[in-house]
This record gives structure tokens, sequence and C-alpha cells, in this order.
């Protein structure tokens, strides 16, 4: 039978890890708890907390419930929902990234500082657009941040004015290099300043990943479809292993792939549970 080896550096990050802690212990608790979107972007393991009382709810349900416990992902949230939750009476389980977290601290610091000439700053946010964490960031500046993903983006911006540019914590640093310099290049009046503010344990997780890839003849990358740093870290293996496979649990697994194979690595995004890499590699031992 083939070498099977699990990523020992994949699975959650220490914000999600929080974030599923703190939900299990309040449904042990009561039995029940809502959650303002999926807690972690992978359906196995919102289905497995599901199955134990956690209720997924949209911001819609959060202006018509009262008297609940509401608990925030790490993503983090705007300043809205907790005004929103007040007002309800809901009584808020925080489980927002203490990195994120201080990120919005340092945006809306940011966004409330004025120039000489009175003039609020431009804040640009590399990052995905429409994200939870990155709507979290807009928020705290009363939705007037731009959200940037590419240099196209930034086409028919106003570079003149004082610019303050961060990144949404799990984007690509090579990515951010890129708009920084960009930025510079176009930019002839004004501010600029610049903060690297991408997640060093998610952003590390690159060169490991890549590494293992490489290490093996085929890699199954473990993920939930609606993960970002998923997307990311799969073409990061993709790119040195072309023999890696994209596949949510073991019921996706094609036999075929293995043929003549003598090492299969199994890896994940940060959004993705150890118990369902295990659950792959227990499969995997069980059809070879």
């Amino acid at each position: 039978m083939p070498q099977i080896e699990i990523d020992k550096d994949s699975g959650f990050c220490n914000g999600v890890v929080t974030a599923i802690r703190k939900a299990e212990e309040e449904l042990e608790k009561s039995g029940h708890l809502y959650c303002l979107g999926d807690i972690v972007h992978n359906s196995n393991e919102v289905d497995r907390l599901c199955a134990n009382g956690l209720q997924t709810i949209t911001h819609s349900d959060i202006k018509r419930l009262q008297d609940v416990k509401v608990l925030l992902r790490a993503h983090g949230e705007p300043p809205e929902t907790y005004r929103m939750a007040e007002e309800n009476r809901i009584e808020i389980i925080d489980a927002t990234c203490p990195v994120v977290l201080q990120l919005q601290k340092r945006i809306k610091s940011a966004f409330s500082q004025c120039n000489d000439k009175g003039e609020r700053p431009l804040i640009l946010i590399y990052g995905k657009n429409g994200h939870a964490e990155v709507n979290g960031l807009v928020g705290q500046t009363d939705g007037e941040a731009v959200v940037i993903q590419t240099i196209d983006d930034l086409d028919g911006l106003d570079l003149s004015r004082d610019i303050a540019l961060y990144s949404q914590t799990t984007m690509s640093l090579e990515g951010f290099r890129q708009i920084v310099e960009e930025i510079r290049r176009r930019k002839v009046d004004g501010k600029f300043e610049f903060f690297d503010t991408i997640c060093r344990q998610v952003a590390n997780r690159i060169p490991k990943i890549r590494e293992f890839a490489a290490s093996h003849e085929v890699v199954l990358f473990v993920c939930g479809k609606k993960s970002s740093n998923g997307k990311v870290l799969f073409q990061q293996c993709l790119n040195v292993n072309p023999r890696t496979y994209f596949i949510s649990n073991e019921k996706e697994i094609d036999s075929a792939w293995f043929s003549d194979v003598e090492r299969i690595g199994i890896c994940g995004a940060t959004s993705t549970p150890r118990w369902l890499m295990n659950n792959v590699k227990s499969y995997l031992e069980k059809i070879l």
C-alpha cells in the first residue's frame, strides 16, 4: 500500500479554533446557538455543528431576532451588527479573531484622522470584495473605504489624496507588494502609508504547503468550496504538483488517481478540520 501522510501544518488557524471552541461550549450548556454566517467555510464542519444545535443565520435575521445568543465568527463584523444586536437585546458571543479585531481598530483610527486641510485619508483595503472580513473592515469607515483586489482596481481613484493601504488578513503577500509598488509608481502628490496586515500564521503556510506538495506524487487538497484561503493554497500546491486534486470530502476521491503511486499527501486550508483529513486518510487505506 502507498505511504499516506497528512500535512502536520494544515488545518484550522487559531481564530477558527477559538470560534469553534466557543460554539461547542455554548452548545454543551444550552443545546442551541445562532451563528451569523457559516462559522467556517467548510460545509462538513458546519453540518457537524448544526447537528449539535448550531443554527446559521443571516444579517436579515439579526433584525428580527430578540433575546437570543448569537456567535460572531472569526471574520469579524462591522459596527452596525453590534448596534442591531444591542437594539434587539441579543447577547453577542464574540469570536472575532484577535488579528482581525486589531486590524479593525487600526482602520477605524486611521479613518478618524484628518490632515492639515481637514481631509480624511483614502482608505484602501487589499482584499476580496464582499468577503465577510472585508465587510467588517469597510464598516469601520462608514462604508467609505475602497476595496481593491487587482492593480486595475486602482484605475479611476484619486491617488493625489493621502492614502492608507491595509490588507485583508488572508491575502497574498506578493499580491500586496505588487499593489504597493503600483501605487508608488502612480502617486505624485499626497501622503502614502501602507500596512502589511496579512496574518503570518496563514501566509507562512504557502512555502510549507508547496514543500509538502512537491514531496508527494499525488496530493489531495481537502477544503470547502467557499474558502478564499483554500483557493490560494490549492493553487500553490497545483503549481508545484500537477497531480493535486481538490476535494471536499472522501466521497469525491477517484481511485484512478493512485495508479502506480507510492507517496500520497493530504493537506488543506485554515478552514479544513483535522477530522476530515483523517477521514480521507482512512478511506484511502480502505480502498488501496
